[in-house]
């Protein structure tokens, strides 16, 4: 049976220093994202063995834990590859076009996200997507890793919320930890996800 693998880091754990510290970095990587690819294997074993053995009495909560862990490997997987060494600043292009479409303008965009991302109540993610059904951009709350969300919406870009991922680093700031995310945000990543996510001709 396939299973999912822990991804390597596209950089060095101290690469995003002095806005994320090796340290939180490896803890996040190493420990946390790979609890997630491990669970998600176990579930997977789970629901397999039920299948085998004609016993669909926990079906339903394994599916739950399946959605849980499956949903963090991803969300995960995408935020590393949002976040490089030589990020920040502000994006170009159709993706800048975009955000001052449906936001007004970058500034209002990024408070935008940097709110949603502080006001999420309990562990969860701030979520830059695509929605296809209204063709625009929309900032989304993520409680925990896969509630909440808008059906059918593309992550472009997610700022993770959980407290794992702030605070060895930034303690009960992580408010801090999201400004801090910005100078390392990878728009290039976050353009080719809006490229690939809208219909060919849509801006």
């Amino acid at each position: 049976m396939p299973q999912y693998t822990l991804p390597d880091l596209p950089y060095d754990f101290g690469a995003l220093e002095p806005h994320v510290s090796a340290a939180i970095l490896e803890l996040h990587h190493g420990k946390h994202h790979k609890a997630y690819v491990d669970g998600a294997n176990k579930v997977l074993e789970q629901l397999d063995a039920a299948r085998r053995g004609n016993d669909a009495v926990h079906v339903g909560a394994l599916e739950r834990m399946l959605a849980f862990h499956v949903s963090g490997h991803v969300l995960h997987s995408l935020f590393w590859e949002n976040l490089s060494p030589k990020g920040g600043g502000e994006p170009t292009g159709e993706l800048l076009q975009g955000i001052q479409r449906d936001f007004g303008d970058f500034r209002g965009f990024r408070q935008q996200l940097t709110q949603a991302a502080s006001t999420i109540m309990g562990s969860g993610w701030a979520m830059l997507a695509w929605e296809p059904v209204g063709a625009r951009l929309l900032t989304l709350q993520v409680h925990d890793h896969q509630s909440s969300t808008a059906q059918g919406a593309v992550p472009l870009l997610v700022f993770d919320a959980w407290e794992h991922a702030y605070y060895l680093q930034y303690r009960n700031e992580k408010a801090k930890f999201f400004e801090a995310l910005w100078n390392v945000v990878n728009w290039g990543d976050v353009a080719q996800r809006y490229t690939r996510a809208r219909p060919s001709g849509r801006h």
